[in-house]
C-alpha cells in the first residue's frame, strides 16, 4: 500500500509511513516470526547453519542474518559472487544481466556451499518470482531443507511467475515472512507517476531479528546459551568469535566483504 497524499513526500511523510507499517507487522507478523524462530532454533539445536540468500537489494536482509555482531554465529551469507570466489568463474561473469534469471545457477551457488542435511535455508526476494530465487528454493527442499522467505506478499500476488515450474518463492517455502512492502516496494507516491522511498529492507531487517530474538529465547528457555557474535571491535571480542566458530570448522565463510 503505497501513501498518495502530495504531502506525504518528505522525510517526515516517510518516517510516518513506515513506522506505521513496522507497528503493523510487528503484531500481524507474530505466528509467522514464532514458526520461522522454531526453524532457526532447531538448525541451531541439530548442528545446523542458516544459509542465507538473497540476490540485489535483498542482500541487505541477508547480512543482517549472517556473520554480523548481536546475530547467530552458525550462518552462512551466499551470493552471486560465489561463483568467482570459490567457483573459478571469471569476475566478467557478474557483468551479465541475465544472470538472475540463467538456469542451473542455484544449483552451482548451492554445490559450492556444500551444506548439511541440517541446515536451514533463508532465501529473501521481495518479488519472490526471479528464476535463481525460485530455483534456490526448489533446490533446497528437493535435498531435504527447511526454506524460510521473506517476501512481499502484495508484490509476489501481482506479478506473474517467471520460473518455469509456474512457482514463487511463497510458494515453496515452509515459512513465509511478509515485509508487507507493496508492489514495486516504492512506499510514496509521486504526483504524476511513480514513487519513491523503498520499504523491503526495513520491514525485512525488522523481521529476520524478531525471528532471531524469538529463536535465543526459545534456545534459552531449554537451556541452550545461543551462539552470538559480540562485535569484534569490544575487547575480546574477535578471541571469542574465534572460539565460537570452531564448533562449525569450514563450514563457516568469511570474507573481508
Amino acid at each position: 500500500m503505497t501513501v498518495d497524499s502530495v504531502d506525504s513526500v518528505s522525510a517526515e511523510g516517510f518516517a510516518r509511513a513506515s513506522l506505521a507499517v513496522l507497528d503493523r507487522i510487528t503484531e500481524s507478523a507474530r505466528d509467522e516470526v514464532r514458526r520461522a524462530a522454531e526453524l532457526i532454533a532447531d538448525c541451531v539445536r541439530s548442528g545446523g547453519v542458516v544459509q542465507a540468500f538473497g540476490t540485489g537489494h535483498s542482500q541487505a536482509i541477508v547480512l543482517e542474518v549472517a556473520g554480523r555482531a548481536g546475530g547467530l554465529v552458525p550462518t552462512n551469507r551466499l551470493s552471486m559472487a560465489d561463483l568467482v570466489l570459490y567457483g573459478g568463474d571469471d569476475p566478467s561473469a557478474l557483468d551479465d544481466p541475465l544472470l538472475e534469471r540463467r538456469s542451473g545457477v542455484a544449483a552451482r551457488l548451492y554445490d559450492l556451499a556444500a551444506p548439511h542435511a541440517e541446515d536451514l535455508f533463508v532465501i529473501v526476494s521481495n518479488s519472490g518470482v526471479n528464476n535463481v530465487i525460485v530455483e534456490m528454493a526448489l533446490h533446497a527442499k528437493d535435498q531435504g531443507h527447511r526454506v524460510l522467505a521473506v517476501t512481499s506478499l502484495s508484490h509476489t500476488h501481482a506479478v506473474p511467475a517467471s520460473h518455469p515450474s509456474g512457482r514463487k518463492l511463497a510458494d515453496i517455502a515452509d515459512v513465509v515472512l511478509d515485509n508487507a512492502a507493496p508492489r514495486g516496494d516504492a512506499l510514496l507516491e509521486l504526483p504524476g507517476g511513480g514513487a519513491v522511498c523503498a520499504l523491503s529492507t526495513l520491514t525485512g531487517v525488522m523481521l529476520v531479528q524478531m525471528a532471531v530474538a524469538e529463536a535465543a529465547a526459545q534456545l534459552l528457555a531449554t537451556g541452550e546459551r545461543p551462539p552470538v557474535y559480540v562485535s569484534a571491535n569490544v575487547p575480546g571480542g574477535f578471541e571469542g568469535n574465534l572460539e565460537l566458530e570452531q564448533r562449525y570448522s569450514g563450514r563457516l565463510r568469511r570474507t573481508a566483504s
